[in-house]
């Protein structure tokens, strides 16, 4: 996909909810009905059916009334699903397969803008090691991802008042910014830039302009014309030496009230990229956050 320029308002066209009818992935669904209105777009809601082999871990008498049972309750859920994408555009996927490749395929086949899903905390994001399913939709996911996390208060008419904008200043954080200004733009929010730094050691005699050079990077990331559909601030934070930065991130989004969180993530990078693409920082961003968080990787920007 080609790279956004700053400023350059994004286009989501197809958007992919992708839900197992928990009580997570249903907190998530507004958050998707609400980005898909805003920006016309179409949602594609899919929820991954068991493959035969899943099926072949239990005993070969269980299969037909398994099946059967799987077949009802699921037709339940995707009744009380259609009935709540009403006066949408949408679509109901179910395929069968493993979760992360099933949605893979349908990100790819579909040219989805934009994953949405709910993350359910411990059992999800932080088992990094583990591999969870959350963990591996994260790696193979081609798009930006909305994640809702287990610490999102349940809401049923959203709007961004607030968006938090987290940088480094790194090539991935920039292709972030796009989607925080595009954001910002659809509801008129406050846009807050963010650059954590560690607290510097005493003594310093050009703190102040340290200080001030970090704004002016700030300042200059954003376009010319952003204060005539947002109001920016450009904040500049300083946390306690050797912390991870994911607290004052975590600390400056509750302080501000702020309803979303985009962060840009790096790429990933072979068979283990997961440990490279959720850092520390994004994991606990992710798990903790009282907001959704949206990741973008540089690698997908667009």
């Amino acid at each position: 996909m080609p790279t956004v320029e700053t400023g350059k308002r994004i286009a989501l066209r197809n958007i992919l909810f992708a839900t197992d009818f928990s009580s997570c992935s249903n907190a998530a669904l507004p958050y998707a009905l609400s980005v898909a209105s805003q920006f016309g777009a179409t949602l594609h809601a899919a929820h991954v059916m068991p493959t035969m082999a899943d099926m072949l871990l239990m005993s070969p008498e269980c299969w037909p009334a398994f099946a059967e049972e799987e077949d009802h309750r699921i037709q339940a859920y995707l009744e009380g699903l259609e009935r709540q994408l009403q006066g949408y555009s949408h679509c109901v996927l179910t395929p069968r397969g493993k979760v992360a490749a099933a949605l893979a395929q349908i990100i790819e086949e579909r040219e989805i803008d934009l994953l949405v899903l709910g993350t359910h905390g411990r059992s999800g994001v932080r088992k990094l090691i583990l591999g969870s399913i959350a963990e591996e939709i994260f790696r193979r996911a081609a798009c930006p991802v909305l994640s809702v996390g287990p610490n999102v208060s349940r809401k049923s008419e959203i709007q961004f008042q607030h968006i938090l904008f987290a940088t480094d200043f790194s090539q991935g954080s920039r292709a972030a910014l796009p989607y925080a200004l595009s954001l910002a733009e659809e509801d008129q929010a406050q846009l807050s830039l963010l650059h954590v730094v560690d607290q510097p050691a005493a003594g310093i005699s050009d703190l102040e302009e340290v200080k001030a050079s970090l704004i002016r990077k700030l300042k200059d990331m954003v376009p010319t014309d952003a204060e005539l559909w947002c109001h920016v601030e450009c904040l500049l934070e300083f946390g306690p030496q050797f912390a991870p930065p994911a607290d004052r991130i975590l600390e400056v989004a509750e302080d501000r009230a702020a309803d979303l969180v985009v962060l840009g993530v790096r790429p990933v990078r072979g068979a283990l990229g997961l440990i490279t693409h959720l850092a520390s920082t994004t994991a606990q961003i992710l798990t903790q956050a009282t907001c959704p968080v949206l990741t973008v990787r540089g690698e997908y920007s667009k």
